[in-house]
């Protein structure tokens, strides 16, 4: 098992250990919210999903959100390599919106991955694909990605779980595991006002901090055993730096799927759209234990620095509960999860810088490589099977998460450090001030695909840039 003190900066970004103590607090009684499951059968999975404008309780705020199926966050869906999935898509909200399936290595054309297609309101899409049958075992989700209207409508609560079954889940101490699937958001009781042009600027956060569309739902951790946990950043800027009483985590997997062995951490930090899969050990005295969001200041937009972030990411707060239920046969960690190989060596070095200015008729604007978003407009054109290093550049005073569709990279380096940790990833974090050098070969599929900054007011005010893949 890797040594957490090497992983520590890795996935917390923070330098300090965590002082760990048990509390008895009480919190709001709540189960947590199940959304709705559908898992394929015979290979096939059919959906209907509905995207529309519903009330929604959050503890004492009833408002109106936009989910899906009339549930925030939508159903989970399940599937395995080699499956169909086809999902009709109904928009009953009042914009344009469409289906990304974040995380799944599909097509980028047609009825599949397709993030170009548009779906007027009232109008409705068919989306069909099948999962290659060496598709990894990973937490997706799906959520809108409609260009300059997507961090309003992931806001308001369009999200939901797509996970794909695999290897990982035959690991006998995994398989043994019990299993909670964890989706965070944010939400503002505030609907009477406009955000604020600066709270757009950095990413507009809520003041509700949701778990399963709850306010601090509880959660079992069986005594002696394990709980195996997948978690989920949907909130559209929101960072959660995670840490739970008096309990480790232990790292199994991250966006692109599972890691070598475990890595032991004592708290997480996750940008928005990240993922991860974690187990914790039942192995502590019964009691409640806390899931605590901690402070992480993720910077301000260098030409407007007098504006900071929200203080309701800058307070630690418990996000849910977590009890003992009774014991069970105890079940230790897995030694060994699934080999990654590392990356030849690339054929290509690419350099993307972010940044934000000013550009007549649009205003601030954020940028890659001095350039606005412009579907029209070729950014970057690969081989398909080549092999690429990327540099992102963020001399910016605030962190940018990058996402790049349709093909999961492994981090090399953070201003020239080697990554403690090889993973497979679709999002890494690129704090102010660092350059990440990330490599990526873009395998089976060719078309045309899009990267962009993941704090969703950046990428729908420019900070994204067109792939194609020839």
């Amino acid at each position: 098992m890797l040594n957490r003190r090497k992983l520590l900066a890795y996935m917390a970004g923070t330098s300090g250990t965590i002082l760990l103590s048990q509390c008895n607090r009480k919190t709001i009684s709540q189960a947590p919210a199940m959304p709705n499951t559908h898992i394929s059968q015979d290979g096939f999975l059919s959906v209907d999903m509905v995207a529309q404008e519903m009330p929604m309780q959050f503890g004492r705020n009833r408002l109106m959100q936009w989910g899906y199926n009339g549930q925030i966050p939508g159903p989970r869906l399940e599937a395995r390599p080699g499956d169909t999935i086809k999902i009709n898509f109904q928009n009953q909200l009042p914009q344009t919106s469409n289906l990304h399936y974040h995380g799944l290595h599909i097509p980028p054309t047609g009825t599949a991955d397709n993030v170009f297609i548009s779906v007027p309101p009232g109008e409705q899409f068919s989306y069909e694909f099948t999962l290659p049958e060496n598709h990894p075992a990973v937490t997706s989700w799906y959520h809108p990605h409609y260009h300059g209207q997507v961090a309003e409508q992931v806001f308001k609560g369009l999200a939901g779980l797509l996970i794909v079954r695999g290897e990982l889940d035959e690991i006998p101490e995994i398989k043994a595991a019990s299993e909670d699937f964890l989706v965070l958001q944010d939400f503002t009781a505030n609907r009477n006002s406009n955000l604020s042009h600066g709270a757009i600027m950095l990413g507009r956060e809520g003041e509700l901090v949701t778990v399963n569309g709850k306010i601090k739902p509880e959660f079992s951790i069986p005594a002696q055993g394990l709980l195996r946990l997948h978690l989920l950043n949907a909130s559209s800027s929101r960072f959660y730096r995670l840490s739970l009483d008096e309990h480790p985590f232990y790292l199994i997997a991250t966006d692109g799927g599972a890691i070598s062995e475990p890595v032991e951490l004592t708290e997480l930090l996750l940008a928005p759209g990240e993922r991860v899969q974690v187990l914790i050990q039942g192995d502590r005295p019964p009691s409640q234990y806390r899931l605590l969001s901690l402070p992480y200041d993720r910077g301000t937009v260098g030409m407007m620095g007098h504006m900071r972030l929200s203080s309701s990411s800058n307070q630690t707060q418990a996000i849910s509960t977590f009890n003992y239920t009774e014991p069970v046969t105890p079940i230790p960690l897995p030694k060994t999860l699934i080999p990654i190989q590392p990356l030849p060596e690339p054929q290509t070095l690419r350099q993307f810088t972010l940044n934000h200015g000013m550009t007549p008729g649009m205003g601030m604007v954020f940028l890659i490589n001095d350039r606005v978003f412009n579907h029209q407009r070729i950014d970057v054109r690969v081989k398909l099977n080549q092999i690429e290093d990327w540099e992102i550049i963020n001399p910016e005073g605030m962190d940018h998460p990058f996402h790049i569709h349709l093909n999961s990279f492994q981090v090399i380096s953070r201003n020239q450090t080697p990554e403690p940790l090889l993973a497979w990833k679709d999002v890494v974090n690129v704090r102010r001030g660092e350059t990440v050098r990330l490599r990526i070969q873009y395998q089976d599929f060719i078309g045309k695909t899009v990267y962009h900054c993941h704090i969703l007011d950046h990428e729908d005010q420019g900070m994204m840039g067109m792939l194609e893949i020839v």
